[in-house]
């Protein structure tokens, strides 16, 4: 598994918007066999800036499988506008150090 985390800064009279096209680009990620699972997070201390964190099956699944599908397409239709806003974008390997929810 990989995890993608992407860092945005969104100006207030378009939050309302970014959030919605990331509502609706979720309905893309859904059905994605590569895509485990996804979290748009904002800042409580400063409301403009955004966490995406994305995992992925792999690497490969994400750039080679998911970015080259029809999928794709149409997940960047979604969330194309706010490309401009991204202020980090990378992978990241996770390590045995965390917690398990419930346990």
């Amino acid at each position: 598994m990989i995890v993608e985390y992407i860092r945005y800064e969104i100006d207030e009279p378009r939050r309302a918007a970014f959030e919605a096209a990331y509502a609706a680009a979720q309905e893309v990620l859904r059905p994605s066999p590569h895509c485990l699972g996804w979290e748009l997070a904002r800042c409580a201390e400063d409301p403009g800036q955004y966490t995406l964190r994305i995992e992925w099956d792999s690497a490969e699944g994400h750039l080679q499988g998911f970015r080259r599908s029809p999928a794709f397409r149409d997940f960047f239709a979604a969330i194309g506008p706010y490309v401009g806003d991204i202020r980090e974008m990378r992978h990241y390997e996770p390590t045995p150090v965390r917690s398990a929810v419930g346990a």
